[in-house]
Formats: C-alpha cells, sequence, structure tokens
C-alpha cells in the first residue's frame, strides 16, 4: 500500500477510528496523560498542535484545563464536521488544517509550536514519508510528545483490532532504505508501521524526558525536549 492509498483510507474513514468513533468516546486516559506532560513543562498560553486531531477529543481536554491556543491537523473533512457539534468551543477557538500531516510541516516555519504531539498518528506515517520527523523537530520548539505503539517499549501491544497478517507490502515496509520500521501490523487492513520512538527522536538530538509504557494498554508515551531548551 502505497502512501497515497493510506491518505485515502484515513480519508474516508467510517465506523470504527472514525472522527465520530472518537468523538463518541471523548476525552480518555492518553488525554489526561498528555495534559499531564505538558503541565509540567509548558504553561496553558503555549502554541500547542496536535498531528491527527480528528474529532479534537484530546484538544478539547487541554482546552477545558485552561489552554488557549491550540491547532490540529487532520486528512478527515468529517473530522471538522463533528468536531463543531461535539466541540463547538473548540472549534471556534482553534486553528485547524484540513489536509495531510505532510503537506502541512512542509509549510510551517521554524519554532513555529512550543508543543507537538500525535497519538496513534504518526504509526500510520508511510515510509516514503519519514522525513517527517525532521521537520516536526524543526518546527517545534520545546516538546515533542508521541503516544504510539512503539518498538523501543514493553508497551504498543497489539490491540484486538490488530493484526501481523501480511497482505503483500509489509516485508517492502520493512526493507526501505533507511526505515525506521520495525514491524508492521494492519487496522482493518491499514498498516501500522511499529517504530523505536525513542530512538527516533534521540538520534535527532532530542532529549527524552519522560517514558510511560505501562500506563495505558495499546501505547506507549514518550516526551522529548529540544536540546536547545
Amino acid at each position: 500500500m502505497d502512501g497515497n492509498e493510506v491518505h485515502d483510507r484515513w480519508a474516508t474513514r467510517t465506523g470504527a477510528y472514525s472522527p465520530a468513533y472518537y468523538a463518541y468516546y471523548g476525552p480518555n486516559e492518553t488525554s489526561e496523560l498528555i495534559r499531564e506532560t505538558l503541565d509540567r513543562v509548558v504553561s496553558p498560553d503555549a502554541d500547542v498542535l496536535e498531528l491527527g486531531c480528528s474529532s479534537g477529543r484530546h484538544l478539547a481536554h487541554l482546552q477545558e484545563h485552561g489552554y488557549e491556543n491550540l491547532y490540529g491537523v487532520d486528512i478527515n473533512d468529517e473530522a471538522f464536521d463533528v468536531m463543531e457539534r461535539t466541540y463547538p468551543d473548540l472549534a471556534e477557538a482553534g486553528t485547524f488544517y484540513r489536509a495531510p500531516l505532510e503537506d502541512v510541516v512542509r509549510d510551517v516555519t521554524d519554532d513555529r509550536f512550543d508543543v507537538v504531539y500525535s497519538v496513534e498518528t504518526l504509526q500510520h506515517l508511510h515510509p516514503d514519508a519519514e522525513w517527517v520527523f525532521d521537520e516536526l523537530i524543526r518546527l517545534t520548539e520545546t516538546l515533542l510528545v508521541t503516544a504510539e505503539t512503539d518498538a523501543g517499549s514493553e508497551g504498543g501491544s497489539a490491540s484486538p483490532a490488530e493484526t501481523s497478517v501480511d497482505d503483500g507490502d509489509s516485508s517492502a515496509d520493512l526493507h526501505h532504505p533507511g526505515s525506521t520500521i520495525r514491524e508492521t501490523r494492519y487496522v482493518d487492513g491499514v498498516p501500522l508501521y511499529v517504530r523505536d520512538w525513542g530512538r527516533i527522536f534521540a538520534e535527532r538530538g532530542w532529549i527524552e524526558l519522560e517514558c510511560d509504557a505501562t500506563s495505558l494498554e495499546y501505547h506507549t508515551v514518550r516526551a522529548f525536549r529540544s536540546p536547545s531548551n
């Protein structure tokens, strides 16, 4: 499956893991853990960007706890329609990009955001787009947080909807030149690339502040700080 196919799958997602699905369940333990992490490093007036924000449940949790300058990017147009119905205050106050995250990060200026975080989003980034990792550290001034399936910790076990069945693409993904992928799983037929997030950002000079591989069942939360802060 190439990058365009992955984009198409998420852009038209309905049912499980769709914007409506996440709005139905609302903020959760991941929302709380991310907010607690931010509280330890930045103030509520920080500029915060979520990659793959969907209908905004994590951002809504931050807004509820005083964060004012919130941004999100998502490829699924329905995400923002659902946000307007479910989190109208967030939809009105936040700034949102309706596009693939690859398109957005290219155009953002250096150190534009104090905080950038992702929840189960970067794990779907196609091998051809791993240049995004360099863009993320360029546009993040202080704190980068990943809540992703993680090959470098004991957390990040497969969820009930994930399988490791090879659909013909995984060997190509694993052997992509320079790829950071350790394993390819599938979520309803969409590839999930298991990477060692600690190693990815440590190799780029960022300092790992925290790693929680036990509080959440399906992913590990890591927080990285810029070496210049």
